[in-house]
């Protein structure tokens, strides 16, 4: 007798926000509009809710009475990161420098292969990565990522240290040769650092 479950809805949902507790409510805003550019559409003292683009939020962060602290976060089963993805290499490695001006580092550096990424950590422990598309076009980002025997194999990626990136750019070498040579390990850091989150608690 055939199955009667739908294995999928007719017509799927996109992907709208993620929401987080938080007992820093001050302190996350301030992170995401920095890191991110999401500005609060509503803020009050239980929460806020930001966007950086035309949805009513992207992510919300409610301030709830009586949370306690995480143990060991950065090593248990969970939410690693969220993603924002610029749209071409300068802006994202222009974004880098602008933190790091400031001093704001990312903690963990990986060339995937259809993205370039940087980690970073928000004022509750929670991962977030800024990435940029390495092929320029999802579709064939996507088709990499599904044929490749390169992902298959390493599917976490080369580490690079994101200064010797800003310097092969201020030697005039594009996007596409950067990316090669950082697959290649040409801009790996002295020190490859965990995958794992951090642990601030």
């Amino acid at each position: 007798m055939p199955s009667q479950r739908r294995v999928r809805p007719i017509s799927r949902p996109v992907f709208h926000h993620t929401t987080f507790a938080t007992r820093k409510l001050d302190e996350m805003v301030a992170f995401y509009e920095a890191v991110a550019g999401l500005e609060p559409v509503y803020y009050s003292p239980e929460g806020a809710w930001l966007t950086n683009d035309a949805a009513n939020h992207r992510i919300a962060l409610l301030a709830l009475p009586g949370l306690k602290a995480p143990v060991d976060k950065g090593h248990t089963a969970g939410l690693h990161h969220t993603a924002f993805e610029y749209a071409d290499f300068d802006q994202w490695l222009d974004n880098y420098e602008r933190l790091h001006a400031v001093g704001v580092d990312p903690f963990l550096n990986l060339d995937h292969g259809m993205t370039i990424s940087m980690y970073y950590q928000d004022p509750e422990g929670n991962g977030v990565e800024i990435q940029v598309d390495a092929f320029g076009s999802w579709s064939k980002s996507k088709e990499w990522m599904w044929a490749s025997q390169e992902f298959a194999a390493n599917p976490i990626g080369a580490h690079f240290d994101p200064e010797k990136l800003v310097a092969a750019r201020n030697e005039g070498l594009d996007a596409q040769e950067i990316h090669r040579r950082t697959r290649t390990g040409q801009y790996a850091p002295a020190v490859a650092p965990e995958v794992y989150l951090p642990e601030l608690w």
